[in-house]
């Protein structure tokens, strides 16, 4: 899932991305609003994670702007600030969820993984789909049948958790680079395919169907 993360303290910053990358994210970050703006019109994040005292442009107006556009991506609010109005002046806006600084990492990540389950409308619980459970906490898959568990790479879980969000979609090779790699990571297709192939190998050729010209289709079996 590609997560876009907006703060200005760049200790910050650089400590959430480690940290949000090793939970499953590929993170681009931006430090001001006008890029955060820009980044967030143009690319296709799955959550924004956006602190409100940016410099060039402030956080709020950025995520006006976002939804004055028609961008419905869920935006968590973080922020120093914790008077009971300006949360509501978050949420007017257009905000998903709010945390406070200080905060605990797995707090950050709870919120946005409970985000992610409600913009798909999925239940608590493992990631279920096509006799695999996934478990985003571990990253880790399992086959219900045989009770066989996989550990994942980084891009191995990012890879195989949006396909299984994605079942029976046609999945292009671009639309699958956009999602599982960041804006400093080369998209080669070839090296996707040798991901796509690692799963294959650990689940079964049949749940990832190669259609020719177009992309993946997961959970599907054979066409």
């Amino acid at each position: 899932m590609r997560l876009l993360l907006v703060e200005d303290d760049a200790l910050l910053s650089d400590r959430l991305r480690v940290e949000l990358e090793q939970a499953g994210f590929a993170v681009d970050v931006a430090a001001n609003g006008a890029d955060a703006e820009f980044m967030g019109e143009s690319e296709p994040y799955h959550v924004i994670v956006l602190d409100l005292g940016l410099p060039g442009r402030p956080g709020l107006d950025v995520l006006r702007r976002w939804r004055a556009g028609g961008n419905p991506v869920p935006v968590l609010i973080l922020t120093a600030r914790d008077a009971w109005h300006e949360k509501v002046d978050g949420f007017k806006a257009g905000a998903d969820d709010y945390l406070s600084k200080p905060f605990h990492t797995a707090e950050l990540i709870a919120r946005l993984q409970s985000l992610l389950r409600r913009s798909v409308a999925r239940s608590h619980g493992p990631l279920r789909v096509a006799g695999l459970e996934l478990d985003e906490d571990a990253q880790t898959a399992r086959i219900s049948a045989t009770g066989e568990t996989f550990e994942l790479t980084g891009t191995e879980f990012r890879l195989l958790r949006y396909l299984m969000r994605h079942p029976g979609q046609v999945l292009s090779k671009t639309r699958l680079a956009e999602q599982i790699y960041d804006f400093e990571t080369e998209r080669d297709s070839n090296v996707l395919e040798v991901y796509i192939n690692r799963l294959r190998r650990k689940f079964g050729r049949e749940l990832i169907t190669t259609r020719r010209g177009q992309g993946y289709v997961f959970g599907t079996g054979p066409a």
